[in-house]
This record gives structure tokens, sequence and C-alpha cells, in this order.
């Protein structure tokens, strides 16, 4: 039994490596819109993809850590104590810095 392996970005910019299997000698045809890559070419932008993902996790996580420290100096502002501040607020970073009067 014959196995194909292609590589291709859909009309709608998804990447999509998939295996074919099967007896016919013809090259399985791709869908309708799809631009053929090669292994070295999907590989490639499968890569670019996963940078740009871990990119917007790290934004997205540090804009969590600062709305997070943001509550928890707010509560300590109004007097609430440490232990109660960072429970609520989910802060776990370093105390706040308290600046004198």
């Amino acid at each position: 039994m014959a196995e194909a392996r292609l590589y291709y970005r859909t009309d709608g910019g998804a990447l999509v490596s998939r295996v074919v299997t099967g007896e016919s000698a013809e090259a399985p045809a791709l869908p309708e819109g799809a631009t053929p890559l090669t292994e070295a070419e999907y590989t490639a932008a499968l890569g670019v993809v996963e940078a740009e993902r871990e990119e917007y996790k790290q934004e997205l996580m540090a804009g969590e850590e600062a709305a997070q420290q943001a509550d928890y100096d707010a509560l300590k502002a109004s007097g609430i104590p440490e232990a109660t501040a960072r429970r609520l607020s989910g802060y776990t970073g370093p105390a706040a810095v308290q600046q004198p009067a």
C-alpha cells in the first residue's frame, strides 16, 4: 500500500500535514484553494506560527501579572493585610515597596 504525505496551506491560512494511504498511483488532490508546500516550507511556517503563539501567550501572561499586581497594590493601599491582598488578587510577586509618608 502506497503512502503519501502532503503539506499545504488552506485558503483560510491553516497549515496542514496529511498522510494519505492507498493503492492509487496518482498523487492525492489538494483541497480547493490550497497551496502546496514542501516539508521544509511547512516546517518553517509552523515554526513561525508556534513562535507567534508563544509571543502572544507571554503578552497575555504579562498583562495578567500586571493586573494582579495592580489589584494587590490597591488592596494593600486600602489597609488589607499582605496575605489577604495576595489571596484576593492572585498576586505572587515580590511584596509591595512601602513609600515613606
